[in-house]
């Protein structure tokens, strides 16, 4: 098309900072990351673990408040491995493929928590293979403070 001018359409200078409370129950959980600790929390009722924590249990409709650690190995409850490239929200850049994401029951823990899955060996990607964490060498108190999961042997 030569000779033509191409249209383009920007934002502007518009920016949206967005910001957060994650509550008590997040900020203690994001805290102890850093720690490469996981933190869920005990209904005093059915005793059933939650991670990540909350305020009140789903099933018995109690407050919580007693703080037990668990993990951080766990076993691969579901998965799924994406091959579909995207851009990631929380960093801008795409997203390289493939990759694996999936549900996590950490060991004491009795609900799963949704986490990145390292897929090199994609044999030995699936329900019920052993995981363990790998930390981020800088923590920061974010979700990113876990790169992702490993399969263990």
């Amino acid at each position: 098309m030569a000779g033509k001018d191409h249209i383009i359409i920007e934002s502007g200078d518009a920016v949206q900072p967005f910001a957060y409370a994650v509550g008590m129950h997040g900020s203690k959980f994001f805290h102890e990351l850093r720690n490469k600790k996981f933190y869920g929390i005990k209904c005093p009722k059915c005793k059933k673990v939650y991670i990540p924590p909350r305020g009140v249990c789903g099933e018995c409709f109690v407050e919580m408040n007693d703080w037990v650690e668990v993990g951080p190995k766990g076993v691969i409850g579901t998965f799924t491995i994406l091959r579909f490239a995207f851009i990631d929200p929380e960093t801008g850049s795409q997203k390289p493929v493939p990759y694996g994401y999936g549900f996590i029951k950490l060991d004491g823990a009795d609900t799963l928590f949704q986490h990145y899955i390292n897929v090199e060996d994609e044999n030995k990607v699936k329900v019920g293979a052993r995981v363990s964490p790998v930390f981020s060498s800088e923590r920061k108190g974010s979700i990113r403070d876990v790169e992702y999961f490993k399969v263990i042997d």
